[in-house]
C-alpha cells in the first residue's frame, strides 16, 4: 500500500467510521425508546393500570420526542469532543500530562530524543513536529494530530529511560508512519464518535443518582437511568470492538514501514521485547489514556482482554518482525548514551548521490509519504553538512526566527539594505543581531540545505506566542515583496511558511477532497505545466517539448501557455483547486509535473523547489533524496 492508497483507504475509514456511528445511534433510539416502553409499562402511570394500558397512555409525540433527545444528547456530546480537540495533536499531549520538549534543551535523552525525531521528518518530506513528554515510567509513544500540519509526537518518560538510540529510532519510524499514513486523522475523529456513545450512559448514572433522592417518581427514574446506563455500557462495548478492529491492523502496517524507513528490524523489535519485560510494561496511568488508547504504540490498558485490545499481541507482532525470536523478554535496566554500535544507525548504504535517475517520473510517486532507509541516510548527511551554528540557531525560537530572515534577505546590495532597515526597526535588537551574525553562514548554503534548516526550525517557532507568530509572518510576508517580485524560492519558503506554522497558531485548514476526476481540473493542470515547462527551459521548443511530456502523461488537451515570469498569486490559485483532489487522483498530478521537469533529464535547483513547493501544497510529502 502506498501513500495515496494509505489516504485513500484513511478516508475510507473514516466514511465507515460515520456509517457504523449512525448505526449505533439508531441502536441506541430503538433500545431508548423500549426502555422507556418497558419503564412505564411495568411502573404504570395508575395503580390497576395494565402494561398495554399505560404504553397506550404515553402520548405518540412522546416517542418522536425521546428519539430527537438521543440524536441531539450523542450528537452535541459527539460535536463538543470533536471541538474540544481542535488543537490537533497539542490538546491530546497536554490532556496526558505532557510538556513541550523545547527545542534548546540541555538534557542529553531529551536532545537525543529531538535528534531522532528531526532526522525522521527531514527525511520523510515534513516539518519537524513538536515532541511532548509524558511522566509517565511505562514505555510507550503516540503521534496525534489532524494532518501532518498539527501532529505532535508523544514520549513516555520511560521510553525515554529505558530505549537506546536505535531502539528509539524504531519507535519514532512506527509514529511517524502514523502520521504518513493518516491514521492521526481517524484516531482524533474516532474519539469524538465513542465519546457520543458513551454520553448516553453518563446520563443513565446521573438519573440514577436523581432517582435516589426522588420520593414521589423514584423507581421508575432509577429503572429509566438503569437502563441508560446499561445501554450506554452496551454502547461502549461495540465502540470498543471497533476501536479495536481499527487500530490492529494499522499497527501491523506502522511496524512494517517503520522496518523499511530504518532498515533495522532490530530497533523496533528490542522496543517490544523491552515492553514485555519492564513491570509496567506499556500501561498509562493517567486519566484521559483509556479515551485514546488506540492512538499509542503498546497497549495502553491492561483490563481488556484480546477481544477488546488496541493492539495485537505482544509476541505477535514481534514475530511478524523478527520470526526465528525465542519467546523470551530481556531484562529492562535504564540505558546511558554509549554511542550506538557502528553499521547499527538505523539506515543501509550510501547517500543518493545527485541524479536525475533517483526523480524518474514512474518512480517519483511510490517514494511520497514513504521514506526508506536511503531517505534517511540523505537526511543525516543534510544536517551534518551544515553549519553547526546553523543547526544550533534552528533550535533556538529567537534564532530560529533569524534563520529565516536571513533565508529571505536578497542578494542585491539596494533590496538588502531596505530588508535589513526593516528588520532593525520591526524586530528586537537580539533578532537583528542575530541576523548580521547568520547571513553570512546562510548566503553560503545551498537551497536544499536551506530547507533543511527551515524543517528543523518548525518547531522551535511553534514555541513563539501567538502575537510573536504574527508579528514574524507579517515580517516574512514584507521581506519576501521587498523587491516587488516573488522569486521561485520566496514563493516555496512562503509555501512552507503558511503550510506548518498558520495550522499550528491559528487552526488546521483542510480541503475538500472531493474531486475524483483529473478533467473536473483540467484547466488548472495545464497552467501548473506550463509554469513548470515555462521556468525549466530556456529555448521555446524546449518549453513546448516539456508541457507535451506533462500533459501527455496526463491527458489533456489544452494548448501550453507561456508563462513570462513566475506569477506566484496564478500559482496559489491554481493548487488551491488542485488540493482537492481525491488522494487516488493526485499520483497522476504529480508524475506529469515529474515528466515535465525531466523531459531534459536534469532537475534544476528551481525546478526541485517548485516540485517541493507543489508537493507540500497538496499535502504529498516528498522525501528530500527524491530530487537530489
Amino acid at each position: 500500500m502506498n501513500f495515496f492508497e494509505a489516504q485513500d483507504d484513511a478516508r475510507r475509514k473514516t466514511w465507515q467510521l460515520s456509517a457504523m456511528f449512525g448505526a449505533a445511534v439508531v441502536t441506541l433510539i430503538i433500545l431508548t425508546n423500549l426502555l422507556v416502553a418497558l419503564t412505564f409499562g411495568f411502573g404504570g402511570t395508575q395503580v390497576g393500570m395494565t402494561f398495554s394500558q399505560s404504553i397506550a397512555n404515553i402520548p405518540p409525540d412522546t416517542w418522536f420526542w425521546i428519539s430527537g433527545g438521543v440524536i441531539g444528547l450523542v450528537g452535541v456530546a459527539s460535536l463538543y469532543k470533536y471541538l474540544s480537540i481542535q488543537g490537533g495533536g497539542r490538546a491530546i499531549a497536554e490532556a496526558l500530562g505532557g510538556h513541550l520538549v523545547s527545542q534548546s534543551t540541555r538534557d542529553p535523552k531529551q536532545r537525543q530524543l529531538l535528534n531522532v525525531v528531526e532526522e525522521m521528518a527531514i527525511a520523510s518530506g515534513i516539518a519537524v513536529p513538536p515532541v511532548y513528554l509524558i511522566p509517565e515510567e511505562s514505555i510507550n509513544a503516540f503521534a496525534a494530530g489532524f494532518s501532518h500540519e498539527d501532529a505532535v509526537i508523544g514520549i513516555n518518560q520511560g521510553t525515554l529511560d529505558l530505549l537506546n538510540r536505535e531502539e528509539l529510532q524504531g519507535v519514532v519510524a512506527h509514529e511517524f508512519s502514523h502520521i504518513l499514513n493518516g491514521d492521526t486523522n481517524i484516531n482524533l475523529r474516532l474519539m469524538a464518535i465513542l465519546h457520543g456513545i458513551l454520553f448516553i450512559g453518563i446520563i443513565g448514572y446521573g438519573l440514577l443518582r436523581a432517582g435516589g433522592y426522588s420520593r414521589r417518581n423514584g423507581l421508575p427514574i432509577v429503572a429509566l437511568g438503569a437502563g441508560l446506563a446499561l445501554i450506554g455500557y452496551g454502547g461502549t462495548f461495540f465502540g470498543n470492538i471497533i476501536k479495536a478492529a481499527v487500530s490492529r491492523q494499522r499497527e501491523y502496517l506502522a511496524d512494517a514501514s517503520a522496518v523499511q524507513f530504518t532498515r533495522h528490524p532490530e530497533g523496533i523489535a528490542n522496543a517490544l521485547k523491552k515492553i514485555g519485560g519492564h513491570i509496567p510494561g506499556s500501561t498509562m496511568t493517567a486519566d484521559k489514556a483509556q479515551e485514546v488508547s488506540h492512538m499509542f504504540f503498546g497497549n495502553a490498558s491492561a483490563k481488556f482482554n484480546s477481544l477488546f485490545s488496541t493492539h495485537p499481541p505482544l509476541d505477535e507482532r514481534i514475530r511478524a518482525i523478527e520470526p526465528r525470536w525465542d519467546g523470551n523478554f530481556p531484562t529492562v535496566i535504564p540505558t546511558d548514551l554509549r554511542p550506538t554500535p557502528e553499521g547499527a544507525m538505523g539506515f543501509a548504504g550510501g547517500i543518493s548521490g545527485p541524479s536525475a535517475g533517483s526523480a524518474v517520473a514512474a518512480e517519483l510517486t511510490e517514494t511520497v509519504g514513504r521514506p526508506t532507509g536511503d531517505s534517511l541516510a540523505y537526511a543525516q548527511q543534510l544536517i551534518e553538512d551544515n553549519d553547526e551554528r546553523l543547526n544550533n540557531a534552528a533550535h533556538d525560537p529567537y534564532d530560529a526566527q533569524s534563520l529565516i530572515y536571513c533565508m529571505l534577505i536578497d542578494a542585491d546590495s539596494d533590496v538588502r539594505r531596505q530588508q535589513l532597515d526593516f528588520l532593525q526597526g520591526s524586530c528586537s535588537s537580539d533578532v537583528y543581531q542575530q541576523v548580521t551574525v547568520l547571513l553570512p553562514l546562510v548566503q553560503e548554503a545551498d537551497e536544499r540545505h536551506q530547507l533543511t534548516l527551515f524543517g528543523m526550525a518548525a518547531p522551535a517557532l511553534k514555541e513563539l506566542s501567538k502575537p510573536q507568530y504574527q508579528t514574524f509572518s507579517q515580517n516574512t510576508a514584507r521581506l519576501i515583496t521587498a523587491d516587488g517580485l516573488v522569486d521561485v524560492f520566496e514563493w516555496v519558503m512562503h509555501r512552507l511558511l503558511t503550510h506548518e506554522l498558520r495550522p499550528h497558531f491559528e487552526g488546521p485548514s483542510r480541503s475538500k477532497g472531493n474531486i475524483s476526476r483529473i478533467d473536473r481540473v483540467a484547466d488548472e493542470a495545464s497552467q501548473l505545466l506550463s509554469i513548470l515547462a515555462s521556468l525549466g527551459n530556456d529555448s521555446a521548443q524546449d518549453k513546448m517539448d516539456a508541457y507535451k511530456a506533462g500533459a501527455e502523461s496526463l491527458g489533456l488537451n489544452q494548448a501550453f501557455s507561456l508563462q513570462h515570469h513566475f506569477d506566484y498569486q496564478q500559482m496559489n490559485k491554481v493548487l488551491g483547486r488542485l488540493r482537492d483532489l481525491k488522494p487516488l487522483v493526485k499520483p497522476a498530478l504529480l508524475k506529469a509535473c515529474a515528466a515535465t521537469v525531466l523531459s531534459d533529464q536534469t532537475i534544476t535547483a528551481r525546478e526541485a523547489g517548485l516540485i517541493q513547493g507543489i508537493a507540500a501544497t497538496l499535502d504529498c510529502p516528498l522525501p528530500p533524496n527524491v530530487l537530489a
